[in-house]
């Protein structure tokens, strides 16, 4: 199912897996889950960038047809004797984490936020489109992670 294009923000939406797979310059695993089997890699659009928020690349299963070399700092070029060459940002690991970076307490301002979309879903009264927390929550949100960390 395509999304219709206001939500899909100008961005072009796969209608399957096989053809986000074979199509995207760029794709980013954020599943839970095993996001890429070996045997997706060679289905991979040539030229293409992976990167993943966990362990979800099956690189063990990739092909040994794969040679790799380094193609800049944490970026890792695999190619193929016939041309297919694809390029995995950070060994597979999430980019964010490249220098040590760290949510710390800011996470906590995420799942507040979390918490407080759960409420308003709860109510039970919104319509179908996509919907944000007001304004006025992400203030409370803010004042009260600002005054418990001034303390």
């Amino acid at each position: 199912m395509l999304l219709p294009p206001d939500l899909a923000q100008g961005f072009t939406v796969a209608q399957d897996r096989s053809t986000a797979i074979g199509s995207a310059g760029l794709v980013l695993c954020a599943t839970g889950s095993l996001a890429l089997r070996g045997d997706d890699f060679p289905r991979l659009r040539s030229g293409a960038t992976v990167t993943s928020s966990e362990d979800e690349l099956d690189l063990n299963r990739l092909p040994p047809c794969y040679v790799t070399s380094e193609a800049g700092e944490h970026v890792t070029r695999y190619a193929t004797d016939s041309g297919h060459v694809f390029f995995l940002l950070n060994d597979g690991n999430a980019v964010n984490f490249l220098h040590g970076a760290s949510v710390g307490p800011f996470i906590y301002l995420v799942q507040a936020e979390l918490i407080a979309a759960v409420r308003i879903l709860a109510r039970g009264d919104l319509g179908p489109g996509i919907h944000e927390v007001p304004d006025s929550d992400r203030r409370d949100i803010a004042s009260i992670w600002l005054d418990h960390y001034n303390r």
